[in-house]
């Protein structure tokens, strides 16, 4: 491998804040279903949550 290859994989490659490189968040990101179901469950859950407070139910 050259030092020209060896730069470009560390250019695409660069650590994100929580450790995880671009490039690969990008690989990652074709293979996680879309929409997140996780993401889904929790704004139905948060919405309920809020619902419930505003009517006296349940906090």
């Amino acid at each position: 491998m050259s030092s020209e290859a060896e730069r470009q994989i560390l250019v695409e490659h660069l650590l994100g804040v929580d450790g995880m490189c671009t490039g690969c968040r990008t690989w990652w990101a074709l293979l996680a279903p879309y929409p997140c179901w996780q993401v889904e469950w929790a704004t139905t859950r948060q919405a309920r949550h809020l619902t419930a407070a505003v009517l006296g139910g349940r906090p």
